[in-house]
């Protein structure tokens, strides 16, 4: 995991495809007039312009068909009453047995596609837990005849994939049984890597010297930037001033009665151990026995393409996150078997057909250009399942603004990076809650000092140390480092619940600057702490520089962190609420935008004075060794140009949504 930034999970179209074969056959399958199509099963990607010739027909396929269930229509019905305020239904959520028994696939509907489905000869490998869906493996021959489209290459994301011709189609005898299909477009590597999980990798160390709050040491060895001596960054927010800065310890709530699940890939080495360790060492809580509980697969998979010990560091800091706010509140850890959709999905999957949490956690994700309208339905169905069992489900925005192209931020990402300004997905999906980021200063008494929105430039101290190079804010976009995701989604429509509360200056203008037809979804829909330069300290079972493996300290941020704070800080307001489910949050948020119960953040928060700190790090920060190299870190979008930046504002804005929380927002909670 980067020191600011989230994960990125790898959507199976970009990342690991394998090599196409130009030669191949082809197809012989027409559709029938006894077929009906699957809408959204052909990338838009999948251009003519984009088109390299055929596939070879012995390429392995594998794929997913999603399950509509007895009654979809009535469960879209359902899930909108449910969340929605003022609705007879609101907040009548349904268990999960309950949710089967009106909702879920029949044996029937189930019996009918795998019949389907091996008539033309695919394999059917699983049937998802509930019937969610049906696994297939086979060849690309086999699936012309399943689906009634031939396949050929495309060129997308710098790489040549697989895609369906035309819309995946399915007898007319299932249609109303198959919600969408997923996997069509791309060719997985076969496993060629073991189930065992890597060794943990170097610590990162925070090099002092760094300050404990805002503002308690400044960098007068430094230069001066904006006129005067900047103050040093933190070593990393500490549990108490994060329910300080938000209202928890005013508030008086712990979290106690409610569950917070968090999903990443895999799962970290030792993660209660060094959590209680941290929690002894300042003060805190630790976990109660049963407090804390893993839900793993029985095995992982891809660990080499998913670069699995990279998610031991996200594991921790969601783990400390939620706990830090929430010390009370249960935690359920979901490890996925991989960082795939397919295996973050089966986590959520998990969660939903379990009831294992009433909020969950994810602080990972992808762009939209790499998101199918299949992956879509899939995944919302999930969301759907949750809402209507007052589940409700919380993604990080990203970290490099707008995912505006040829920055440095997407240049971590090579080929995978983005094409165009755009929003993440999943948080741009009207059914989750979206969390942005801010710049966070508390005082010495663990109080809220400020907030700015959280998009930061990077200049480095000159040869002869007198002053910063380039002169702040440094030169955009070479000198752009990251911020807060956020911005308009060209997928989705505007929600009810951010009616009369988006301006309409946003939700009408698509990321490339153009208006759109009608009011667009925008996120973030709330926000929290997420910049690294104030970050959040926690620890991790990582090498140390001698080559052992220990305890460790170090300081993260992203709107990795800004998603489990979010998370905890609903943890405390379902306990204000008596511990009744919140369900999908969105429409009790917008409800309460404008009432005061939110910090209202703003570019400006010292009024002509940029927010700026003196970073010191390690040339090697991995061995814990110097000389020591200072930086300065300019926040709250100076520098960078109308259009890609995402401005904090009076009331709502793209970068920080309604705001973040205070005591007050805590406590309007109630049963």
């Amino acid at each position: 995991m980067s020191r600011d930034g989230r994960r990125r999970r790898v959507l199976t179209a970009a990342a690991l495809a394998l090599p196409l074969i130009a030669a191949g056959l082809s197809a012989t399958t027409a559709q029938a007039n006894d077929r009906r199509p699957v809408a959204g099963t052909k990338p838009t990607w999948a251009r003519a312009t984009a088109d390299r010739g055929r596939t070879n027909d012995e390429q392995r396929l594998d794929a997913r068909i999603w399950l509509a269930g007895k009654d979809p229509k009535g469960l879209d019905a359902y899930a909108q009453a449910v969340s929605t305020p003022g609705n007879p239904l609101y907040r009548k959520f349904l268990r999960p047995a309950d949710f089967n028994a009106r909702f879920a696939p029949t044996n029937e509907q189930v019996n009918a596609v795998k019949s389907w489905l091996t008539s033309s000869h695919l394999q059917v490998d699983t049937v998802g837990s509930n019937g969610h869906y049906i696994h297939v493996t086979g060849r690309v021959a086999q699936a012309k005849k399943a689906f009634g489209t031939d396949f050929r290459n495309y060129a997308a994301q710098n790489t040549v994939v697989r895609a369906p011709a035309s819309e995946a189609t399915v007898p007319a005898a299932v249609a109303s049984s198959v919600l969408t299909i997923t996997g069509l477009d791309t060719a997985k590597h076969v496993r060629v890597h073991g189930d065992t999980l890597p060794p943990p990798e170097p610590n990162y160390w925070v090099a002092q010297p760094c300050a404990k709050y805002y503002g308690q040491k400044v960098g007068t060895a430094q230069p001066k930037a904006f006129g005067k001596h900047q103050p040093r960054a933190m070593c990393g927010l500490l549990p108490k001033q994060l329910r300080g800065a938000y209202g928890a310890t005013a508030s008086g709530l712990t979290g106690k009665g409610s569950t917070v699940a968090i999903v990443d890939a895999y799962a970290a080495p030792k993660m209660l151990e060094v959590s209680n360790l941290y929690s002894k060492k300042y003060g805190d809580r630790p976990f109660a026995k049963g407090q804390y509980r893993e839900a793993l697969p029985a095995t992982f998979d891809y660990t080499e393409e998913c670069g699995a010990a990279g998610w031991y560091g996200e594991e921790a800091l969601d783990v400390t996150a939620v706990h830090a706010v929430a010390p009370k509140a249960k935690v359920v850890y979901v490890g996925a078997q991989n960082c795939l959709d397919t295996g973050l999905d089966d986590a959520l999957i998990k969660i939903v057909d379990q009831h294992l949490a009433g909020i969950v956690s994810n602080s990972w994700g992808d762009l939209s250009q790499n998101y199918t309208q299949a992956m879509i339905d899939a995944e919302e169905s999930i969301y759907k399942q949750g809402a209507i069992e007052g589940i409700g489900f919380y993604f990080s925005t990203g970290d490099c603004g707008y995912e505006v192209p040829n920055t440095p931020c997407q240049a971590r990402y090579g080929a995978n990076g983005s094409k165009k300004r755009q929003t993440d997905m999943p948080a741009s999906d009207p059914w989750v809650t979206a969390v942005g980021g801010t710049t966070l200063a508390v005082d010495g008494h663990d109080r809220y000092k400020f907030e700015t929105g959280w998009n930061f430039t990077t200049d480095s101290l000159s040869k002869d140390g007198k002053t910063w190079d380039p002169a702040p804010p440094g030169h955009y976009p070479d000198n752009y480092a990251g911020g807060s995701g956020g911005g308009t989604s060209e997928l989705f429509t505007q929600p009810g619940y951010q009616r009369a509360v988006v301006p309409s200056s946003l939700s009408r203008t698509l990321p490339d600057g153009t208006k759109a037809a009608k009011p667009m979804r925008v996120i973030p829909d709330i926000a929290a702490v997420a910049d690294s330069t104030t970050g959040i300290r926690y620890p991790i079972w990582a090498q140390l520089p001698d080559g052992t493996f220990g305890y460790a300290e170090s300081r993260v941020g992203g709107t990795s962190l800004a998603c489990p704070v979010i998370a905890g800080l609903q943890a405390l307001a379902q306990q204000r609420q008596g511990g009744a489910p919140l369900g999908f949050a969105n429409p009790a948020i917008y409800l309460r935008a404008g009432k005061g119960v939110y910090h209202d953040v703003t570019d400006h928060p010292l009024g002509k004075s940029p927010v700026a700190f003196v970073r010191t790090n390690y040339t090697d920060p991995y061995a814990k060794q110097g000389p020591l190299v200072y930086v300065l870190r300019t926040t709250g979008n100076y520098g960078i140009p109308k259009g890609d930046a995402l401005p904090a504002v009076r009331g709502y804005d793209d970068i920080t949504g309604v705001g973040t929380p205070t005591a007050k927002y805590l406590l309007s909670y109630r049963f």
